[in-house]
């Protein structure tokens, strides 16, 4: 063999070697050659090597940049979700090709964004793995979006502005050429369009389009979010016109083979702000002591027909997004707070689930009726539970009493079987006419919640379980057990915190170690936790049960005002979805879009904080905060700010004049020579410093260095 092939050969072998390492990010001949310490001598034979990789179809070109030729279906195609530190998750496009998100590194991700569309190659040693497969991106087939919101953080030389684009985090540059029409200015929040996404060492570059106005203003918060996450605000003109087409009026005719419950004693329970009312409830006990429980769920099918103009919108946006102060509804406000909504003293159309129940809480009858009520009164939840209390008159008071004896009878079933019950409290933000915050308050879960929860969960059960006895394929509502190395790490946390707990625990003692809680000032923490251990509720054709409910059979079918998925499981009820409809598709695209509005409203959710911190540090920026330390970690701790529910961070060069060890058995950092201690649970006292409105991140001090004596060391 000659030299020269010899050194072709070698040189082919170790392209190829290169390239099916897991770190080989796709780049150009010049690059990879450069990257491989090729001396430039061999350059000639270096492309040489790739071109006949090429003819081989070992490898391929797409884009000018070097890919492993394989099969494409040995590649798994989905889409990227980035989480703000770097790594992400592919969703499958398909769940029979992977049931299970596929985890990608940050170093794996190439120079994929957010959203995109991406092929993954799964190392095959993650397929057995308690944590899921992991994989890195191979190709990029489609970009999930043209557009990016940002805020210009800095202005430099060459009309070159700079801006931070919160889908891709902090760890990607974005960079904007300056135009006259557009005299921006640190602070501007932005709609630029991408003319180059760049790689994770070179820029995104972008074209401003649209100036939204300045972070300093709270009026364009939601605007910004809509933006920034793609939602849909408004509606085509033909959707508008098939809403206006019924009318404001239910008509005679669509009466005609519904069952009449207009005289039952019937009412909604809802947040005061709300204005679409989905379900209303019915209650009565006969003479043998049985409870005839009505769930009465406004009737969208009726309305809004599979392949209409107002279907394809519902879609598009499958759920509503809910924001401080403003709906990004489903529907068009024509059904959504009017004909839809149930509100009193006015015919609706319903599909209404009516259950019966024996004397202990069990089922022992239901049916599924279209009909027609009207209800007899709206209650918010602070007057139901005025009512329930004594505290307020209302001729509804007995059916409410006897809805909270039923409601502790099913608890207390719910809870027999295993069902975990946790909740955290919801914060509710109230903004002025500007989008100003001007209040927070703390949802109580109280029994007037409850009693609604416990109603609708039974409603919900008894759907699925109605649709899995004739073995019919829905939209079931899926929640998978968490791993057993998440279980173990929420374990030792718990027991840092002081409770006892087994080492492989069973739902009964999970129960058990939250009703300890409840009693404890770590719920919030150990709810925190929880949560973060279990894998997130999706929707599935394939029933997998429902780990946090402890249920064989459960969907979603009580909300379709404002959530697609519901829509289909009323219309799958009266076999009025047609019969080839993909519900995979549908199940991964209302799964998706619930994650991105649960986004979307917590970033806003999240400035609203930080405005309402900033009006407090104006007035006084000495003032302390006290705090219930969240989380420790080696390099510092978090924290709660109660009852705000906003999260902070101080670095462990912050904690005082000391080297701070972490124990994270005990979850503690101990103090090297003073012995002092931080632990998970315990109340701080802080002191805001100021905050990064373009970040969004608020930063902080202990308000007293010396505000914990030191625990002597023995």
């Amino acid at each position: 063999m000659k030299k020269t092939e010899r050194i072709l050969n070698n040189l082919k072998r170790t392209l190829l070697q290169y390239m099916e390492g897991r770190r080989y990010d796709p780049i150009g001949s010049a690059a990879l050659l450069k990257r491989l310490n090729i001396p430039p001598s061999l350059y000639d034979l270096g492309r040489k090597a790739i071109d006949e990789l090429i003819k081989e179809k070992k490898i391929e070109q797409r884009k000018k940049q070097l890919w492993l030729k394989k099969i494409t279906s040995e590649y798994l195609r989905g889409t990227l979700r980035v989480h703000p530190r770097g790594f992400g998750f592919v969703i499958p496009s398909s769940r029979i090709e992977s049931p299970k998100d596929i985890f990608i590194p940050k170093h794996l991700m190439a120079d994929a964004v957010d959203g995109d569309e991406v092929e993954v190659d799964i190392a095959p040693e993650s397929l057995a793995s308690e944590k899921g497969p992991e994989g890195k991106i191979v190709y990029i087939v489609k970009r999930g979006r043209k557009h990016l919101a940002g805020i210009i953080h800095d202005v430099g030389a060459n009309d070159i502005a700079y801006v931070h684009a919160p889908l891709l985090g902090t760890s990607r540059t974005v960079t904007v050429k300056m135009e006259k029409k557009h005299a921006l200015k640190v602070g501007d929040r932005i709609i630029l369009q991408v003319k180059s996404w760049g790689k994770q060492n070179s820029p995104t570059i972008g074209e401003v389009c649209h100036h939204l106005g300045h972070i300093s203003d709270p009026s364009i918060d939601v605007k910004a979010a809509v933006e920034e996450f793609d939602l849909h605000d408004e509606f085509c003109p033909e959707s508008i016109e098939e809403a206006s087409a019924f009318g404001s009026k239910i008509k005679s005719s669509d009466l005609k083979q519904r069952e009449d419950l207009r005289d039952l004693e019937c009412f909604t329970i809802d947040p005061t702000t709300a204005k679409d009312y989905d379900d209303a409830l019915s209650l009565h006990r006969d003479s043998k002591g049985c409870y005839h429980l009505g769930v009465h769920i406004a009737d969208v099918a009726h309305y809004v027909q599979e392949s209409s103009h107002l279907d394809q919108e519902a879609y598009a946006r499958c759920n509503s997004t809910y924001f401080p102060g403003k709906c990004v509804p489903m529907l068009p406000e024509e059904l959504s707070t009017h004909l839809c909504s149930l509100r009193p003293n006015v015919m609706r159309l319903t599909v209404s689930v009516l259950m019966t129940f024996n004397k202990t809480g069990d089922l022992i009858n239901a049916k599924f009726v279209r009909a027609v009520i009207k209800s007899k009164k709206r209650f918010t939840y602070e007057e139901a539970k005025s009512v329930i209390d004594g505290k307020k008159k209302s001729t509804h008071a007995p059916a409410l009493k006897l809805m909270v004896e039923l409601c502790l009878l099913l608890k207390k079933k719910r809870n027999e079987r295993g069902s975990i019950d946790f909740a955290l409290p919801d914060t509710v933000i109230t903004v002025d006419k500007k989008g100003q915050p001007t209040g927070f308050s703390t949802v109580e879960y109280d029994i007037s919640h409850q009693l609604v929860e416990e109603f609708m969960l039974k409603a919900n059960e008894t759907i699925a379980t109605h649709f899995s006895k004739q073995g019919i394929p829905i939209l079931f509502r899926v929640h998978e057990e968490p791993t057993q190395d998440n279980m173990d790490d929420f374990c030792t946390f718990a027991r840092g915190l002081g409770f006892l707990i087994p080492k492989t625990p069973t739902k009964q003692d999970l129960q058990r170690l939250f009703d300890d809680a409840k009693n404890s000032p770590f719920l919030y923490q150990l709810t925190v936790a929880f949560i973060r251990s279990m894998k997130l509720a999706t929707y599935s054709p394939d029933n997998a049960g429902h780990y946090g409910l402890a249920l064989e059979n459960y969907c979603h079918f009580t909300s379709p005002i404002r959530r697609y998925s519901d829509l289909v499981t009323q219309r799958l009820l009266f076999n009025e979805q047609p019969s080839d409809t993909n519900l995979n598709e549908i199940a991964l695209k209302c799964s998706e879009q619930e994650r991105i509005s649960f986004r979307a409203e917590m970033s806003v959710k999240n400035l609203k904080k930080l405005r309402f911190l900033g009006n407090y540090y104006e007035e006084d920026p000495q003032r302390t905060y006290e705090a219930c330390i969240s989380r420790v970690k080696p390099f510092g701790l978090l924290f709660e700010l109660l009852p705000m529910m906003i999260e902070g961070f101080l670095h462990i060069s912050n904690l005082g004049n000391d080297y701070f060890i972490h124990d994270d058995r005990r979850g503690v950092l101990v103090g090297k020579h003073t012995g002092l201690t931080y632990k998970v649970g315990e109340t701080i006292l802080v002191r805001l410093v100021g905050i990064d409105f373009i970040v969004q991140e608020s930063k902080w001090a202990l308000a007293i260095k010396d505000q914990k004596k030191p625990r002597r060391r023995r």
